[in-house]
């Protein structure tokens, strides 16, 4: 059988990354963390001190993956983890998309589209639940600058296959948390 799959997401500071930490307290046991930020600056710092501070440090561990993800969560595999928890998507797609600047628009979707598809597949693969989190990004305006619009396309369409292979899927607003695969419907990719 696969293994359980959920993505939380939600705007920023909507409580996504609390909730998502929730999910993963209840499956119970050791809870392998995936850290996908790169720390370059003291803001950055304190928010991952915050982060941090809200796991319990006996029975969490932290893993970095600020590129290679797929090969990050390969590696976790039987470890004895009763869940991971990958936080986050967003954060994720940005480093893949600055990794590939140098390619065409069109190529660099297709590969962080393929690199979703990567990351789905070492999650169902993974014997414990894997919990996604990203955010909603296209909510606002569109961006003025194509790099801004370019990294808003992806995420979303990252998203959207994330979702639709998901077995749960969370949206986040406010510090409240709706179950979108039970009250949602599926509208295709965009």
């Amino acid at each position: 059988m696969a293994t359980k799959v959920v993505l939380v997401s939600g705007g920023s500071r909507s409580g996504k990354s609390v909730w998502a930490e929730k999910l993963a307290r209840s499956y119970g046991g050791k809870t392998a963390y995936v850290a996908t930020a790169l720390v370059e600056d003291e803001e950055m710092a304190r928010r991952v001190a915050s982060h941090r501070a809200r796991r319990p440090a006996d029975c969490w561990d932290n893993f970095e993956a600020p590129q290679a993800a797929v090969s990050c969560l390969s590696s976790i595999g039987p470890s004895g983890y009763q869940a991971v928890l990958f936080d986050c998507l967003t954060v994720y797609i940005s480093n893949r998309l600055f990794q590939l600047s140098g390619l065409p628009p069109a190529e660099k979707e297709a590969a962080i589209l393929a690199e979703a598809q990567a990351l789905l597949s070492a999650a169902r693969a993974m014997p414990c639940p894997v919990v996604f989190v990203t955010s909603e990004v296209g909510s606002g305006i569109v961006p003025m600058d194509p790099v801004t619009r370019e990294f808003r396309d992806c995420i979303g369409l990252v998203n959207q296959t994330v979702a639709a292979a998901a077995d749960e899927v969370w949206l986040v607003a406010c510090g409240l948390a709706i179950d979108l695969k039970r009250y949602g419907e599926t509208v295709g990719m965009e």
